[in-house]
């Protein structure tokens, strides 16, 4: 790993707010994903199962953690099970976590080698009375392969068929939805990686550069600020480019006049950041473009002002759909007699802003959160609304992450990087 060592009371605060949720005389596990092959000996980079690392910090495959807080043994209410490591693999693969470093990681104090694995779980279950297997609940979670986690869910059902069978998911969406102040930190280190590669962006890009150097450019900060990377797959998108919303094969030319739609976030720690940015290739915006990017920004900045504790994700959406509606008015995108005419299910406004303002992030881009509960302090969201024209070859989408107060508007773990259009252009024309 890249990143520092994360304080390790983060894990086991979060194993005791889930066993604290957990029925009597049940355990829960956890599995590590798996390394997952292209072809011949390739794999691809292993990413840790999002749930394990929430709870123990662990972030090596072949890795799981049980919780059995009624544990009749003491030192059986938390275990981590680890692949065996040894002088061959530190040799070939690099060091493994020994059993005093996952200690020190993740505060288990219970570590055994995964060759004990069915021998101490059978004795756990014969203790238990419930199992919590742990599926992904997401709502946008489309998976088509089969994970290590599934497959154990799988094999468990047929080995202790005469145990009640519980959900993880309902528990972690709750907890991981609500950021620790540790978790805000890391999330605060991902937003300032962004903002260094998005200030070199800014003084990098001019007429006739291609999307995939300026894509070079973030990888290049990202890489040397300890990070892995891209939180996700990046958008570089000029021109027309960016009314394709999930445009990313980042290979067109950068032509003087258009602007470049930036959707682009670094991963520090596993945690993510997710930041857009609309830039103007030759480092001034012309005047249309300038009124529909402030469009933009004035329902980014009135759409952040509603991510309260206790607002509800439907009704925010449909507000933030009404100052839409009102922007693209103004700019004479729609009359009144689209207003008047449109259907409800799928209001005017959605012909120039087809997508949702908000969704929570953490560890996951889209991460974990109960859309039918109330906001709560400390959630974290994007905001990110946007105007696509392409009968003007443009689309302008603004977004930072913001957590939730207690009291008046969230705080943006992005208030460093640039955003207004003077910023922009100065920037770019230094």
């Amino acid at each position: 790993m890249k990143y520092d060592l994360i304080d390790r009371n983060l894990f086991i605060k979060n194993r005791k707010d889930f066993m604290a949720a957990m029925k009597p005389n049940s355990l829960a596990v956890f599995n590590s994903n798996d390394i997952y092959p292209i072809g011949a000996d390739s794999t691809m980079p292993f990413q840790q199962n999002r749930d394990l690392f929430y709870l123990s910090g662990v972030d090596q495959e072949e890795s799981i953690l049980v919780l059995f807080p009624d544990c009749p043994k003491a030192k059986h209410r938390e275990i981590l099970f680890l692949k065996e490591t040894n002088e061959h693999i530190a040799v070939w693969e690099g060091e493994k976590l020994t059993k005093e470093k996952a200690l020190e990681v993740s505060g288990v104090e219970t570590v055994y080698w995964l060759q004990e694995w069915d021998k101490i779980f059978y004795e756990l279950m014969t203790q238990a009375e419930t199992i919590y297997i742990n599926t992904n609940e997401h709502y946008r979670a489309n998976v088509e392969t089969e994970t290590r986690e599934a497959r154990f869910n799988k094999a468990i059902k047929e080995q202790y068929p005469a145990h009640s069978v519980a959900k993880s998911n309902p528990i972690l969406q709750r907890l991981r939805s609500v950021k620790d102040p540790i978790e805000l930190d890391i999330m605060q280190q991902a937003c300032n990686i962004t903002e260094k590669g998005f200030k070199r962006v800014l003084q990098f890009t001019k007429p006739g550069v291609m999307e995939y150097e300026i894509e070079a450019e973030f990888m290049h900060e990202f890489l040397r600020n300890r990070s892995k990377g891209f939180a996700y797959t990046p958008i570089v998108a000029s021109g027309n480019n960016a009314n394709v919303l999930h445009y990313v094969v980042n290979n067109s030319e950068c032509k003087a006049g258009d602007l470049i739609l930036l959707d682009i976030g670094a991963e520090y720690a596993n945690y993510s950041s997710d930041m857009t940015r609309t830039i103007p290739v030759s480092g001034r915006f012309t005047d249309r473009q300038k009124d529909v990017y402030n469009a933009v920004l004035r329902v980014k900045k009135e759409a952040t002002k509603m991510l309260t504790p206790g607002n509800l994700w439907g009704p925010y959406h449909e507000e933030v759909g009404k100052l839409m509606t009102s922007e693209l008015l103004g700019l004479g995108l729609l009359d009144k007699a689209d207003v008047q005419n449109e259907n409800k299910d799928w209001p005017a406004y959605k012909k120039y802003f087809m997508h949702g303002t908000s969704h929570h992030i953490g560890l996951d881009t889209h991460d974990y959160g109960l859309l039918h509960e109330p906001m709560h302090v400390n959630n974290v969201f994007t905001v990110e609304p946007g105007i696509y024209i392409p009968e003007e070859g443009f689309g302008i989408r603004l977004e930072d992450d913001v957590v939730i107060q207690e009291n008046g508007e969230p705080f943006n773990l992005m208030r460093n990087i640039p955003l207004e259009v003077e910023e922009i252009e100065d920037w770019m024309n230094r």
